[in-house]
Order: structure tokens, then C-alpha cells, then sequence
């Protein structure tokens, strides 16, 4: 058996022997016209754990006949950009193109960030970074506006199942599993390509050259088959429910709930920024304190982590299951967005503008106003039109 990791062994060279991401890799997709036209663009590619990130750069920029810098943000820093940023004005003055793929872009820290900013503004290097974090929260808004956001999907069952039959191809193994094997070894993954080619590997390397049995599988991975998957369907059903039952003041179903998603490996971060939500849309001014309660929250997580961070997230959860509830806001919200929508273009009343200088005051503008927490003109604040509307009782 190769030392190679299987994963390794079976990474594509090329699209077409791409499996899964067909609404990206398809004909006219992007990446399919990125690739023809051959003009790489800077990319954040946005998915989970084994989903084709490393290898859809690699192809890119094998297409594409660019020279093709890889790092990690777990391990690198700023001396290693400051490298790269040399080896890519070489290119330039050769008339190559440089891409610098990113792993993990995500655990790279503002200034960080910021030093890719300008390089990639005047072309010298093509950035992709990949990430499984949301990237709207994860990287800077300037480089995020640079680069083009593509996300990935988990790949299904049937994708992995015929990455796994094409492997065992590749080691002319094909008799070595069967069909319910191979789909169990699928399910067992999660999405996750990477994982999936690891555990066959492991199971042809300690089969002794016998058969794999599905009792072979459960024993050498140890692992349950999952009940959850971050991007999935499950996922939203039991956040869902984790709101749902905070909504409705039970709180042994939101400790349930919020167990079910810790224990997956939920990203905690997301479930702070849920309860974050809640406290203002299901709680509002009924208990205006649950606001300032979820955002330390969130603050507490983001500073401990896992899994001590653990308490901050039930505290949390518990003291909003256990509050009174107000929709109050959420109506607020909706009713003056209506409101303002419908009335874009009435002007502000004259006497609550500014007058900046002696036109506008011989005009009204302004016209006495008073800089009092009391001051209540007799015209009101609204557009005449609107006087009289109630947005919130």
C-alpha cells in the first residue's frame, strides 16, 4: 500500500474528472469559463471540510499555466507574504501569472488580511482563498469586495460513493468492497471526500486482503453515523427547533437542542449569533438586558473557545428561553420599513434640516429649532402626509 495518502492519490488533475459542484464546474459554469478563457480572478471559496477546495485551485491554476503558490494561514504570517509578493513580481517581470492559494484564509487576523489588499488591487497576484467559516464575518469587507465568493457544497452520498469506486479502481480493489460497504463508508463521512478515501484506506490496510464488511467499517473508524451536518438539512431543522423552544419558554428542550448541536461540532460562533438575533426579534423591550446578555455572549466564545465556552452558550440559551417574550420589535421593524418603502421620496419636514448658511434660513430651514431632549414642534417630526402614523403601540 502507497505511503501517499488515498485522498492524495485521488485528487483530479483537471474538471472533468471533477466529481460533485456541477453548479460550478458545469458548462458555462465559472470555473468552467475561468478555466477556457484562461483568466484566473481573485476567489474565496466558501465550503466544508473535504468539499474540493485545495483541488479546484490546484486545477485553476494548472489551467490556467500560472505559477502556483500554496500556503496555509495556520502556519504562515506576514514574512511569508512578503516572500510570495517577491516571487510574484519575478512573474510579472517574466510575464507569469501568480496565484497564492490561501488554506484557511479565515485564521489569518486583520493586518494579516490587509497586506494582501494592494497586490491584489494592481494585479500581481491572483488570491483564492478557501475557508469553511462565513466569510461575511470571517474576512475583511475590502478584500472580500476584491474577490469573488463561490460556495461549495457538501458532496452527496452518491458523489462520494463514486469517489471511493474510482479508488478502488485505481488500486485494482474493485472486489474488495461492495456496494453497501462503500455507501456506508459514505454516509459515515459526512461530505467529507477526505474522510471518506481515509477510512477506505485504513480499512484495505487492515483487511488483510479480505473482503471489507460493513462490522469491518463500524470497528475500524469508531465513529457513529452522524444525526447532523453543519451545511445540511439537519442543521437547520435543529436550529429551528433550538429557537423555536427558547421562543416558547421550554428550556429542557433548548438544553437539548443546543446539546444536539454542540456535540455535532456546530460552529458555536453561529449559535451565539442566533441568540444575538432572538434577543432582539422574540425578546426585545420586553427584557432589553437580553441584548446586552447574548452579545457578551458571543464576545465569550469568540475569546475562550471550546470547550469552556460551553457554560457561556447554556447560560445564555437558558436565561432566554427563561424571559418574557415581545414581538414588539420585529412588528416595529417591519411596519417602518413598509412605511418607508411606500414614502421614499417625501421630503424631511424644513424645520428639522439643517440651515447651513443664510439661503436656507431666509427659506425656514431650521426655523426654531431648539437643541432641548424636550423640544416638540407643533408640526411634529413626520412628513406632513405621514402625521398620525403608528408604527409601534
Amino acid at each position: 500500500m502507497s505511503v501517499i495518502p488515498l485522498a492524495e492519490q485521488m485528487r483530479p488533475k483537471d474538471l472533468k474528472n471533477v466529481v460533485g459542484q456541477n453548479h460550478l464546474i458545469g458548462k458555462n459554469e465559472i470555473l468552467e469559463r475561468i478555466i477556457f478563457n484562461k483568466k484566473p480572478i481573485s476567489l474565496l471559496l466558501w465550503g466544508p471540510p473535504g468539499s474540493g477546495k485545495t483541488t479546484l485551485a490546484r486545477i485553476i491554476a494548472n489551467e490556467t499555466s500560472a505559477d502556483f503558490i500554496e500556503i496555509s494561514a495556520v502556519t504562515s504570517g506576514i514574512s511569508d507574504v512578503k516572500k510570495i509578493i517577491l516571487r510574484a513580481e519575478q512573474n510579472m517581470r517574466l510575464g507569469i501569472q501568480t496565484i497564492l492559494f490561501v488554506d484557511e484564509i479565515h485564521r489569518f487576523n486583520k493586518a494579516q488580511q490587509d497586506a494582501f489588499l494592494p497586490h491584489v488591487e494592481n494585479g500581481l497576484i491572483v488570491l483564492i482563498g478557501a475557508t469553511t467559516e462565513n466569510p461575511s464575518y470571517e474576512v475583511i469587507n475590502p478584500l472580500l469586495s476584491r474577490m469573488k465568493v463561490i460556495i461549495l457544497e457538501p458532496l452527496k452520498n452518491s458523489d462520494i460513493i463514486i469517489i471511493l469506486r474510482n479508488a478502488l479502481i485505481k488500486l485494482n480493489k474493485t472486489k474488495s468492497a461492495n456496494n453497501r460497504v462503500l455507501e456506508y463508508i459514505a454516509i459515515a463521512s459526512g461530505g467529507d471526500a477526505r474522510v471518506a478515501l481515509g477510512n477506505l484506506q485504513l480499512c484495505l490496510e487492515l483487511s488483510n486482503n479480505q473482503k471489507i464488511s460493513i462490522v469491518d467499517v463500524k470497528n475500524n473508524i469508531q465513529k457513529n453515523l452522524p444525526g447532523y451536518d453543519k451545511l445540511g438539512d439537519k442543521h437547520y431543522s435543529i436550529i429551528s427547533a433550538f429557537i423555536k423552544s427558547m421562543r416558547g419558554g421550554d428550556a429542557n428542550a433548548t438544553l437539548y437542542y443546543l446539546a444536539r448541536m454542540l456535540n455535532a461540532g456546530e460552529d458555536p460562533k453561529f449559535i451565539a449569533r442566533r441568540m444575538i438575533i432572538f434577543a432582539s426579534e422574540d425578546i426585545g423591550i420586553a427584557s432589553s438586558a437580553a441584548l446586552n446578555l447574548s452579545v457578551s455572549t458571543f464576545l465569550a466564545v469568540e475569546r475562550i473557545g471550546l470547550p469552556e465556552c460551553q457554560y457561556n452558550l447554556y447560560h445564555c440559551a437558558l436565561a432566554l428561553a427563561s424571559c418574557k417574550k415581545s414581538r414588539k420589535v420585529a412588528e416595529a421593524m417591519v411596519n417602518a420599513q413598509n412605511a418607508a418603502n411606500s414614502s421614499a421620496n417625501m421630503p424631511v419636514p424644513k424645520h428639522l434640516v439643517n440651515a447651513s448658511n443664510n439661503f436656507m434660513q431666509k427659506e425656514g430651514f431650521g426655523k426654531n429649532y431648539k437643541w432641548n431632549s424636550d423640544y416638540l414642534p407643533k408640526e411634529g417630526f413626520l412628513p406632513t402626509e405621514l402625521n398620525g402614523l403608528n408604527l409601534f403601540s
